[in-house]
């Protein structure tokens, strides 16, 4: 889970690195990070549906393996880029997700 802190003040966190031309990655890029790399809910979601079948099963939930996440997404916010005169390598471009013009 994200920080409140960081998430009720992410617009003004985002200025201000833009103001002073530092690169912010965090878990949303719409909102000004260059850079966003977040979980796939989809894929947690499913997880959970299979301990929540291994449960009913009758296993103990502490015999359940922890798990972490193994898909994410990544999207890059080109408007970002070009106000930190960045130029993004065309390979990161071709595996993002969702490019942000």
């Amino acid at each position: 889970m994200s920080d409140p802190y960081l998430t009720v003040n992410r617009a003004l966190i985002n200025e201000k690195a833009l103001q002073f031309r530092v690169p912010v990655v965090s878990g949303a890029s719409r909102s000004g990070a260059l850079i966003s790399l977040r979980t796939r809910y989809e894929d947690i979601f499913r997880r959970c549906a299979s301990y929540v079948d291994k449960i009913l099963r009758g296993t103990l939930p502490a015999d359940c393996r922890f798990q972490l996440p193994i898909k994410f997404e990544l999207a890059i916010n080109l408007k970002t880029a070009r106000a930190l005169d960045l130029t993004i390598p065309p390979a990161l471009l071709a595996s993002a997700d969702e490019v942000i013009e």
